[in-house]
């Protein structure tokens, strides 16, 4: 038996520890894990000596080609794999007609998967989609079993913006996703607080950067978070919290999670865990995003809820635009959303591990492993034998600044610019190398969508 590729000399981390062994590709899948003279021969052979070889990263959420991003399905992921990100979640959306919507009429969350499956032809890492509900229209209830049967296995709500869901609906939503088996995954920041603020700003003229992240408090992600979860423990529903930012918002998250562990996961992003909200004075509007940059302590309460288990995963929210659609003075006249996919496990490599000293599986969990579990994936984010080969070849030790010149995404800046990081040598998807030192060799296309599993959550 010839398999096709062999990684050898590496040190293979998976989710539990780290081997020094060599593995197998065949086809799309991982045919073995073992020495290199107890493996098949390979018609070829990658050394990897110095050199890590982890499970690709799995990134649950995304934004692309809509209202959140210019990013393409093409760009977007060739960022990703120039980056070792392997998998990604993005959000099929209801339509609704507002304000910031692209949309001329309204349509159904079905007709949102049909949209961004169309978008994704060219799409060069497998990817899934959450649903995203923008309308109290409870004719979306009789959707929700044609999108469990098509692979979309959880809804996301907000409690903010024009298309946040007021309590009561949601609370609905969350009786008929419990019926269904859904998880929902919730952006929390309660919509009154920051608005009222943000008016209270306005009329102070405060139209600079530093005043930007003091309208979207944290306490306000800490009340919708606790809203949120209580209607869905009531409900008996999955609930998913995305992109915690702040101490006080996670010391919610792990009061409830002590209490219903098998029911309650969070994330946090990469951004929440290296940059402050300090960022604003030093350039401008372009880490805004909501909720924003918080302080240093929250930074390190991230990983203090990392390292406890009531954050399960490290994200980017990846949202491509440009830095003229950034740079827009009074900063509410600006656009919310920063790019991330391409250097997301460089920086969270280099500081949970080099700076913080995490061990190599902590990585592993929070990138691929977790993310790929708690949402239904059970062929990614691992280097078990069976399961797809998405693999990364990593050089902690070739360390580089962040150059934005380098950006593959429509994004033309960098919030971690400057930053030393390691570099991402090869990355595979199912089985075909796609980025090979800093080029793009794999065809657009390869991408195929991921029909995800109802989840299952104990450990």
């Amino acid at each position: 038996m010839t398999v096709d590729t062999l990684i050898t000399g590496g040190q293979l981390v998976q989710p539990e520890g780290i081997l020094e062994t060599s593995i197998a590709i065949d086809g799309e899948e991982i045919a073995a894990v073992g020495s290199e003279s107890d493996l098949p021969e390979a018609d070829e052979v990658v050394d990897a000596s110095g050199k890590l070889v982890l499970p690709g990263a799995v990134d649950v959420h995304v934004h692309l080609d809509d209202h959140f991003s210019n990013d393409t399905y093409e760009t977007a992921s060739k960022a990703a794999v120039l980056g070792g990100t392997t998998t990604i979640v993005d959000f099929a959306w209801q339509a609704w007609v507002g304000d910031v919507s692209l949309f001329d009429e309204e349509s159904t969350l079905l007709e949102g998967v049909d949209r961004k499956q169309a978008k994704a032809e060219n799409a060069l890492v497998d990817y899934s989609l959450h649903g995203a509900i923008t309308r109290e229209d409870s004719a979306v209830f009789e959707e929700l079993p044609e999108l469990v049967d098509r692979g979309v296995t959880s809804i996301k709500m907000f409690t903010a913006y024009e298309f946040g869901l007021s309590n009561g609906f949601i609370n609905e939503v969350l009786q008929h996703a419990a019926d269904h088996d859904l998880v929902a995954v919730f952006h929390t920041e309660d919509s009154s607080i920051c608005e009222v603020i943000t008016e209270q700003f306005k009329r102070e003229d405060k139209g600079d950067p530093e005043y930007y992240p003091k309208s979207r408090p944290d306490l306000a992600e800490a009340m919708a978070a606790d809203s949120a979860i209580r209607m869905a423990m009531a409900a008996d529903c999955r609930y998913y919290g995305i992109h915690t930012t702040s101490r006080k918002a996670a010391e919610v998250i792990d009061a409830h999670r002590r209490d219903n562990h098998d029911m309650i996961r969070a994330e946090t992003c990469t951004q929440y865990t290296v940059a402050d909200d300090s960022l604003f004075e030093d350039v401008g509007l372009l880490p805004m995003a909501a909720p924003p940059l918080r302080k240093p302590d929250d930074n390190d309460a991230m990983f203090e809820h990392l390292d406890r288990g009531t954050i399960d995963v490290v994200s980017t929210d990846h949202c491509g635009f440009t830095r003229d659609q950034k740079q827009v003075y009074p900063w509410w006249e600006g656009t919310f959303g920063m790019n991330s996919l391409q250097r997301s496990l460089p920086v969270f490599h280099d500081e949970a591990v080099a700076e913080r000293g995490f061990r190599l599986p902590f990585l592993v969990r929070k990138l691929a492993a977790n993310p790929a579990r708690v949402f239904g994936m059970p062929e990614k984010g691992t280097l078990e034998p069976g399961t797809h080969a998405d693999i990364v070849v990593f050089d902690p030790d070739d360390t580089s600044p962040i150059d934005p010149e380098d950006n593959a995404s429509m994004s033309d800046f960098s919030v971690y610019e400057g930053r030393e990081v390691g570099s991402v040598e090869k990355t595979f998807v199912r089985g075909e190398l796609v980025a090979d030192d800093g080029e793009i060799v794999g065809p657009p296309g390869h991408g195929e969508f991921v029909e995800r599993e109802i989840p299952t959550w104990r450990n």
